[in-house]
């Protein structure tokens, strides 16, 4: 697939007809390879009691106690099935099998030998989130901490980039920052938008993703995804909306998309999904706008040798009525 015959030409807010290119993702961009460190927004909290001191089983995770529950391995935190060597060494249960059943630091046959005395220790611990330094200011019991970090407020993002596997984690402020200035993506101001994707020969796309799109309003930032695909047999294409928050947060938003032409129209309204649910599963659960490649060929009039598809939409925010106890869209201006 030639990469270089498909543009997108996009407009945002008046819906007027200056049109600013944009070129197909490149996957070996060099921003594709590195990993940044990021920082956070929100404030960093000390974990401590009410006395203002570190409580007795609020452990830091320097401490070597939480080193003893480190699996020497992949250097994890250890969970019930400890394991054990005739020396005394620890390893995890995922590591046990990676190390054929040797221990990694005196070389012994491991057996299946638990450390239930390390077990129990866990047990009595409580610890802060691994997240506590983003801000996270909870306490947890060593079991059950784990669960709270895959679901963390704090936990960061990855880069809604598509296209490319991308590694690159943060929070918000970092990763709009990192798709302007290593992505390149075309950011945008305002809730309105009217782009124009096009394609030279669109019979021979079978999986395109044009480029991410970013718009900020409301103070929040949305991701508006473009892309053709197969869906079964079918070569459609799709448009949707991605915030870039959590899931909680977008609810509270809402978006229209639309496309037509000579005197038919296809509508789409939805709540944008978060970023924290990858591209690839939005994408999968066909949650936004889908136009069948004839469609789109109809839409773009002429020989239909050509596309050239206009996708125009809105973003709104979703009021609570206090007097109807519903939600009314408040309109950006």
């Amino acid at each position: 697939m030639d990469l270089e015959s498909i543009e997108c030409v996009s407009s945002s807010d008046g819906l007027d007809e200056d049109e600013i290119h944009q070129h197909l993702h490149n996957p070996q961009h060099p921003s594709h390879q590195h990993h940044h460190d990021f920082s956070s927004s929100k404030p960093r909290n000390n974990v401590t009691n009410t006395a203002g001191i570190p409580g007795p089983t609020a452990i830091a995770p320097a401490t070597s106690v939480h080193e003893l529950l480190e699996c020497p391995v992949c250097t994890n935190s250890m969970y019930p099935p400890i394991h054990q060597c005739h020396n005394g060494h620890t390893l995890c249960s995922t590591c046990k099998t990676r190390v054929h059943n040797r221990c990694p630091t005196c070389r012994q046959e491991l057996g299946d030998i638990r450390c239930l005395a390390l077990e129990k220790v866990a047990e009595s611990l409580e610890l802060p989130c691994k997240y506590y330094s983003l801000g996270c200011p909870e306490i947890f019991p060593y079991y059950s901490k784990l669960k709270h970090e895959s679901v963390c407020n704090f936990r960061p993002y990855n880069c809604p980039y598509a296209g490319s596997e991308c590694s690159v984690v943060g929070d918000i402020p970092f990763l709009v920052a990192h798709l302007r200035d290593d992505h390149k993506v075309d950011m945008h101001t305002g809730c309105t938008f009217n782009h124009r994707y096009v394609k030279s020969n669109p019979r021979e796309v079978e999986n395109a993703t044009w480029m991410l799109t970013v718009f900020h309003c409301f103070g929040q930032y949305f991701c508006l995804h473009f892309e053709a695909f197969q869906l079964g047999m079918a070569p459609v294409y799709m448009a949707f909306l991605r915030f870039m928050g959590d899931e909680n947060e977008a609810r509270n938003y809402s978006y229209s998309l639309e496309v037509g032409a000579n005197g038919r129209k296809l509508i789409w309204e939805g709540t944008p999904r978060s970023v924290r649910d990858s591209h690839r599963k939005v994408r999968d659960s066909h949650d936004g706008l889908i136009i069948q490649r004839n469609m789109a060929l109809f839409f773009s009039g002429g020989d239909r040798k050509e596309l050239k598809l206009r996708v125009t939409g809105r973003i709104w925010k979703e009021q609570q009525n206090p007097d109807a106890g519903v939600c009314i869209p408040n309109l950006c201006s």
